[in-house]
């Protein structure tokens, strides 16, 4: 019989994300930029989630969000936003 550490090292899901990930993304048709709160699983059928702190606060139905719950795959990592904005498009050379 195995300890109750190894069953869980073996069962548990592996977080994708990671506390102070900094990520972007969008929710419900709102792009937003923000930080990694936590990567869990609350139950089966939902799956896993990830809480995400945003930078600037959403108004959305009436209501300000500053903090969002979204699945692993509707968010990007954000490497250096300022420089992805700044990049000079291609021309073609003829």
């Amino acid at each position: 019989m195995s300890s109750l550490a190894e069953y869980f090292e073996k069962h548990r899901p592996k977080p994708v994300w990671h506390i102070g990930d900094r990520v972007h993304g969008k929710w419900n048709k709102i792009p937003f930029i923000g930080t990694v709160g936590n990567d869990n699983m609350v139950s089966e059928v939902e799956g896993p989630r990830v809480s995400v702190h945003l930078d600037l606060p959403i108004r959305w139905q009436d209501q300000t969000v500053t903090l969002i719950f979204v699945k692993q795959n509707q968010i990007k990592r954000l490497i250096n936003w300022d420089q992805e904005q700044e990049q000079p498009k291609k021309t073609k050379k003829s």
